[in-house]
């Protein structure tokens, strides 16, 4: 005879699995969703100097401000990760094949689609940097300089984000492929470790005319990269029994110049957000220091 488990079994089952996945999210390291500090400060000051002479006093005279608060999303994950995490990622390969047509770019369309509870689990990274694109449009055109300050920071802390390829992946941590802790290797170790020795070329910021759309294509962009990051890293390990110095060596020869290309396009969206803010909101007369 055979023995069928109940539905209601299954449905505590099914609990208890989602319960740990959520601990699990919950539970992991920050940088599993987030670039390194060293990384987030390297975007915000190298997003400054891609402003024009009409913005850039302004930031200039707040530059350590927001070096400071780039990172306060973090903070924010460690005091509050369960709800805070979803907006730092995209996972863009829940949503079929590249370029993740089934993901409608509106999010009054997305929600439509697939309801709250998946986006939400899957992540609001590209709605979440429209929507502080806005708010700081508000408070430049208020003139609530305090405000547009953080905000500013807040903002570059997000987008940012979506030129981290682990933020656009289910693979954020390098688990799913067999490499644990590929995406601190990357995203925060190289950085660390060869930073002085990085030729950033940021472009000018320049206008951004939809920033939800924007903040998609730099995800996609980002996602683009993933494997060959992943290559780079079984290279680097092979023959290796750690993550010696020898392994950084390779891993930066191998991966180097797409950390940099990412830092600088991050460098150069950061800028961009903050111009299109300032423009949206009528290039109001900045306080000069």
């Amino acid at each position: 005879m055979i023995l069928r488990r109940p539905p209601s079994a299954f449905l505590s089952v099914a609990r208890a699995w989602l319960l740990c996945a959520a601990l699990a999210a919950a539970l992991a390291p920050i940088s599993a969703w987030a670039w390194g500090a060293n990384a987030q400060r390297l975007i915000a000051t190298r997003a400054v100097e891609t402003l024009p002479p009409d913005l850039r006093p302004f930031f200039d005279a707040n530059r350590e401000f927001i070096l400071r608060h780039v990172t306060d999303s973090l903070t924010t994950l460690q005091t509050n990760a369960q709800s805070e995490a979803r907006n730092h990622v995209l996972y863009l390969d829940r949503y079929g094949k590249f370029p993740f047509d089934a993901l409608p770019r509106n999010y009054r369309a997305a929600l439509a689609k697939f309801g709250r509870p998946h986006l939400e689990s899957n992540g609001l990274l590209p709605w979440q940097i429209g929507v502080f694109s806005e708010r700081l449009t508000e408070a430049l055109r208020a003139g609530s300089w305090e405000q547009a300050r953080i905000l500013a920071a807040t903002l570059a802390g997000y987008v940012l984000q979506a030129h981290d390829p682990f933020n656009t992946t289910e693979n954020f941590d390098g688990r799913l492929s067999g490499q644990p802790g590929v995406n601190v290797r990357f995203a925060s170790n190289l950085v660390d470790r060869y930073s002085l020795f990085f030729p950033m070329r940021p472009n000018d910021a320049a206008f951004i005319p939809d920033t939800t759309d924007h903040a998609f294509e730099s995800c996609l962009n980002a996602h683009s990269w993933l494997e060959n990051i992943l290559l780079a890293d079984r290279r680097a390990r092979a023959g290796l029994g750690d993550f010696t110095d020898d392994y950084y060596d390779r891993f930066y020869n191998q991966a180097g110049a797409t950390l940099i290309r990412q830092l600088s396009d991050a460098a150069t969206d950061v800028g961009s957000y903050w111009l299109t803010s300032w423009i949206n909101a009528g290039r109001p007369a900045l306080p000069r220091p």
